[in-house]
């Protein structure tokens, strides 16, 4: 059987890219430093997906096991890997690298000439080609010959919203909705593209990240802000609000004109994509707290993420952003003293004042688009 490695254990890992290669036929082993969920995946070879919509279903997803990302046994099955994925947040694929660095020297050693592609299905731009130059960083010249030639690092998109599950005694089981998305650059594979239905591949990865960004990522954080400035709890409570998801939709829409302005998308294909978010957000099985959905503010209000670089968007195309202004606004207002990023957002506010703490958090240069941020902040606090 095909042999595939899965790097992070977590809801997505699970959920997500570790069930599509399991269906495709792989043999799936997760790595991961969580012992007991790793002890849990060795011993059952099996575990529990909730997927959960307009209709509700448990998959069983087999053929998997499960290795501590410290055993030396992770050098080896990279030496003999078809493909590797990985699922465990920005910051961490610089911790990984040096492993699988090491179980590329281990294939090299051993002389398997077979292809490999490791996909990075994080929430950032271009995760594959970070995990590459951090990889490279640890091989000698001879090995970095050979994966240039052997090894490809196609970079990806994910879609899918896993809330965190109730406590329970089954520490694998995993809930999903029903919508997944998982686009890769089609350019980027060496050897041949490994058949995995529930995979798109485009040459256009670029259009599809930003969609993701500007619509569902800015979407949910906007829904987010303006829920706890609400005192709603989840996000379903707060779209159906009626004053926040008609700001929320012209603040995607708003996002949108970007994305047309920039790739030519279709307005009406947009729309209706924008309203298929929209019944996400509103998914009843999906307990999604609007505190764990807008926590890290600082990192949400950066000058390329969510908020911010939809709006320099508008402003390079001339386009109306007051919608997204206000959900910028509402996000600077975010309080919670449980986010370490929400209290130094707060001290920045407190001790710089608003116009500086937005000039420095979301590095913007236009003095009147920081100005809008400042009024419509003052609007609402």
């Amino acid at each position: 059987m095909k042999l595939a490695i899965q790097f992070g254990a977590g809801n997505i890992g699970r959920g997500f890219i570790g069930k599509l290669l399991s269906e495709a036929g792989y043999s799936v082993y997760f790595a991961d430093i969580n012992k007991a969920v790793i002890q849990e995946l060795h011993d059952k070879k099996e575990y529990v997906v909730e997927v959960v919509g307009d209709n509700y279903q448990e998959v069983t997803v087999k053929n998997v096991d499960g290795v501590l990302s410290t055993d030396e046994k992770l050098v080896e099955l990279i030496s003999e890997a078809e493909i590797i994925t990985t699922a465990v947040g920005p910051n961490v694929l610089r911790i990984i690298a040096k492993t699988v660095a090491e179980g590329l020297t281990a294939r090299f050693n051993s002389g398997n000439r077979e292809y490999l592609n490791i996909i990075a299905c994080e929430n950032m731009i271009k995760g594959s080609t970070f995990l590459k130059e951090e990889v490279y960083n640890y091989l000698e010249d001879g090995v970095k010959s050979y994966a240039d030639k052997y090894v490809g690092f196609p970079d990806s998109a994910v879609d899918r919203i896993v809330p965190p599950m109730e406590e329970s005694d089954d520490v694998l089981r995993v809930r999903v909705e029903e919508f997944q998305e998982w686009i890769v650059d089609k350019t980027l594979f060496k050897g041949g593209i490994p058949e995995i239905n529930g995979m798109q591949t485009t040459d256009n990865l670029m259009a599809f990240v930003e969609r993701k960004l500007f619509t569902l990522n800015t979407g949910h954080a906007i829904t987010a802000y303006l829920g706890v400035l609400k005192g709603y709890e989840t996000v379903k409570e707060s779209i159906e609000d009626e004053e926040i998801q008609k700001l929320v939709v012209s603040a995607m829409k708003e996002s949108g004109e970007v994305l047309i302005n920039r790739y030519g998308f279709d307005r009406e294909a947009h729309y209706k994509y924008i309203d298929k978010i929209l019944g996400r957000f509103k998914n009843p099985y999906l307990k999604d707290e609007v505190k764990r959905v807008g926590r890290e503010p600082l990192r949400k209000l950066g000058f390329n993420d969510r908020l911010i670089k939809p709006l320099r968007g508008t402003m390079e195309y001339n386009l109306k952003n007051d919608n997204l202004v206000y959900g910028i606004a509402a996000a600077l207002l975010y309080s919670n003293e449980e986010d370490g990023q929400s209290v130094e957002l707060q001290e920045k506010i407190s001790k710089e004042g608003i116009e500086e703490a937005v000039r420095e958090v979301t590095c913007l240069e236009d003095s009147s688009q920081i100005f809008k941020i400042v009024k419509t902040y003052e609007k609402i606090s």
